[in-house]
């Protein structure tokens, strides 16, 4: 096909056009299992480590670094500014009372900060941490997509965190906020699995004679946890009496039996639409560990900041 010079020219102006927009247009980042290969190739092997030698310590200290990934991603997304000193911060909001485990944090960071400083985020040593200590206590692994940057700032609110006292339309609602499933709500509530909670946030539970509390469970729960005064407030029960440092279904079976320590917990199975959820767990303890890890997935990549958003932290608890 012969072409007119006028029309050749054309179509070369429009070409050169659509070549110069292309390479101003911006484009998203994505994360990847592959990210710090060249730029820090012991960087996973150097948190698994640390992870290690924190769970080997204390048992507990697996339930505290999930807990802290859960609640960094439910507010501002996963960016570590949940790690973040300051007045204001999330860190002193009232409703991460009782989230520890940021002095584990602070010492994996200064491990890998070691070996490749100025590299790997503070978002992404959660997001790493988490799956390891599933690993250590032996729950699931999956694959962590990296690349996640720091937030410069804490999140302004923490209203969409989840609380212990909310019902089951309140729980799907909140999830829902963040795109997750009412499955994957009951999955990534089956962390509770490990882990312990302060008398503060079950008291009211164990304390009004509701049908859905196994009455001996209640009475036992109360000798450690007053029903007036504040003195007991942060006195601690596991979440999972049976097995509260192995990651396991027991803690479907323990609603089954309304053993439920929190009351987000035991609404999980209290007649309505996720009892079917529960009961497959308890059935299929692998279909759990799959969702699980699946669950976790999507939440560790809720509102990611990537490419040349946000900055690398050296401390993760200063973005100076």
């Amino acid at each position: 096909m012969a072409y007119h010079k006028s029309n050749y020219g054309a179509i070369l102006v429009h070409m050169l056009i659509l070549l110069v927009a292309l390479n101003y247009m911006p484009c998203k980042a994505q994360l990847s299992t592959t990210f710090y290969d060249d730029t820090c190739p012991n960087a996973l092997s150097t948190i698994r480590s640390s992870v290690s030698a924190a769970v080997s310590s204390s048992r507990r200290n697996a339930a505290l670094l999930i807990r802290l990934h859960f609640h960094d991603c439910f507010v501002q997304g996963c960016d570590a500014s949940i790690l973040l000193d300051g007045s204001g911060s999330e860190k002193d909001a009232s409703e991460n009372n009782g989230v520890q485990g940021y002095g584990l944090i602070d010492d994996i960071k200064a491990d890998v900060e070691s070996v490749c400083p100025g590299v790997v985020s503070c978002a992404d040593i959660l997001a790493v941490a988490a799956r390891d200590a599933s690993l250590e206590v032996g729950g699931p692994s999956w694959s962590v997509r990296l690349g996640r940057r720091d937030s410069p700032s804490p999140g302004q609110s923490t209203s969409d965190l989840p609380r212990g006292s909310m019902d089951l339309s309140q729980l799907i609602a909140n999830f829902g906020r963040k795109n997750l499933s009412p499955r994957e709500m009951v999955a990534l509530s089956g962390s509770h699995t490990i882990g312990q909670a302060r008398c503060v946030t079950f008291r009211a539970r164990i304390y009004n004679n509701a049908s859905n509390i196994d009455a001996t469970f209640a009475s036992n729960l109360r000798s450690n946890c007053p029903e007036t005064g504040t003195a007991g407030n942060d006195n601690l029960e596991p979440l999972d009496l049976v097995t509260p440092n192995t990651f396991d279904n027991n803690y479907f079976l323990n609603l089954r039996d309304r053993r439920g320590l929190l009351t987000s917990d035991q609404v999980l199975f209290n007649g309505d639409s996720t009892d079917s959820i529960v009961t497959e767990y308890i059935d299929n303890p692998s279909t759990f560990e799959t969702d699980f890890a699946a669950a976790m997935v999507r939440m560790s990549e809720i509102d990611t900041l990537t490419g040349t958003s946000g900055l690398i932290r050296t401390l993760c608890s200063s973005s100076g």
